[in-house]
Parts: structure tokens; sequence; C-alpha cells
């Protein structure tokens, strides 16, 4: 008999602590999301631009990542930039895919060489005006100043390639 009432004593302490009203401020449930990694977005931002700008002098903003800054002479068949904003700076670019896009900032740009198999779409700005030239795969073209009647310095400020 004993044993019964020690059973139906616990069983009742089990009951009624399972019954017992929830507290006032539970602690918040922790949410998965709260603790995983965002998501990557692509914002196009040139990356290490802020570098090549210290080092370079020039402005890379935005692009599609198949036109970027390489070490010229480092392999055939690079887009060379001519320029005198830094006594006589010349800049390479690798270019990759059918296709690229680069917005950028380069002073005084008197000549590009295209690179092997893509043609280029320049666009360049001096005072208000706005000039493009076509750029043809692997031939260097007198562009900005040297394309100028008045001898201007040009900025380069877009690439656009294809095949």
């Amino acid at each position: 008999m004993a044993a019964c009432i020690a059973a139906a004593t616990v069983a009742a302490v089990a009951w009624s602590a399972s019954s017992a009203p929830a507290e006032a401020n539970p602690p918040a449930p922790a949410t998965v999301a709260a603790d995983a990694p965002g998501y990557a977005v692509e914002d196009f931002d040139y990356p290490g631009a802020d570098r090549v700008l210290q080092e370079k002098g020039i402005v890379l903003k935005r692009g599609d990542g198949h036109i970027v800054l390489a070490q010229c002479g480092s392999e055939n068949g690079l887009m060379d930039i001519w320029a005198r904003y830094r006594n006589g700076d010349h800049i390479c670019f690798r270019v990759t895919g059918d296709s690229g896009y680069l917005s950028l900032e380069i002073p005084a740009v008197y000549g590009i060489t295209g690179a092997a198999g893509q043609s280029a779409d320049v666009t360049m700005t001096v005072d208000d005006e706005t000039t493009h030239y076509n750029v043809p795969a692997g031939s260097m073209t007198a562009v900005g100043e040297n394309a100028d009647p008045d001898g201007r310095d040009h900025t380069l400020v877009e690439i656009s390639t294809h095949k």
C-alpha cells in the first residue's frame, strides 16, 4: 500500500509540473539565420580599386570581370593603354570572354592597342565632350590628344569589348 501511495505522489508531482503556467518572459528562441553568413551580392565594383588608385593613379570603378588589370609584358594579347599622365605610363588589361565592360578613369590617354581576338569600343571625355573610338583587335589606334585636332588631354572612362 505504501508503494501505491508513493507512486501516486510521484505521478501527481509530475502532472503538476507539466501543467504549471509558462514563465512570464520566456527566453527568445535563437534563430538560425542570425548566425548564418549573409548573402553574397555582386555589386560589380572593381576589387582592390583603392590600392590601384594609390599605386597607379587610375580609377577603376565597375566592370563585369572580363577586363582586368594585368602586368604589362606578362603575356601576349593584352590590351595596352598608353597615357601621358605619369611620365608615359603604360597600363595593360587582360580581356576574357566573348564580351567585357569596365568603367574607369585614366587621364591623358593618347593610344590604345586592342587585345588579341577582341575589338573594343572606348569612351573618352574632354571638357564637356564625349568621344567614342573603335579599337580593332590587336591594332594600335590613335585616341584622345592624338586624334583631337586641338591636341587636348582626354580621359578614358569606359571600355566595352566584343569578339
